[in-house]
Parts: structure tokens; sequence; C-alpha cells
């Protein structure tokens, strides 16, 4: 089930995230979609952006800056 995402920064280009044992899944402002798994972008990187997307914060930046293309196709 999507969670809002609560972007304290109120500068963040995401909406929404589902999180999964192994995934996250994360639907964009502009209403695009991706999914990114432990095999796309590696478990450090996907728990990374699970305890961020918790936070409300930094999760657009770390996408960016470590895993942008990674997701699943």
């Amino acid at each position: 089930m999507m969670q809002v995402y609560e972007n304290h920064s109120g500068k963040s280009g995401i909406y929404g995230y589902e999180i999964g044992d192994d995934f996250i899944d994360i639907l964009f402002s502009k209403g695009n979609q991706y999914k990114w798994t432990y095999d796309s972008a590696g478990e450090d990187n996907v728990e990374e952006m699970k305890r961020l997307a918790a936070s409300g914060e930094g999760l657009n930046s770390f996408i960016n800056n470590n895993c942008k293309d990674d997701y699943e196709s």
C-alpha cells in the first residue's frame, strides 16, 4: 500500500512510496513510478532508500546521487 512521502524539506519530487522486503516502489509527483530492488540497485541502496522514505527527508537526493538509473525495468 502506497504511503505519502512527508517531504519535510518541501523540495522533493516524490509523492509516495511502498516498501517490501526486498524493494521500494516510488511514485513521483509527475506521475512516474519506479521500483528499486535488491537485484537492480543493491541491498544497501534499497535499505537506505527505505530509511529515508520513512524519515520523510533526503530520498530524492539519495536516488539522484546513488542509484537514479538502477530501477527495475
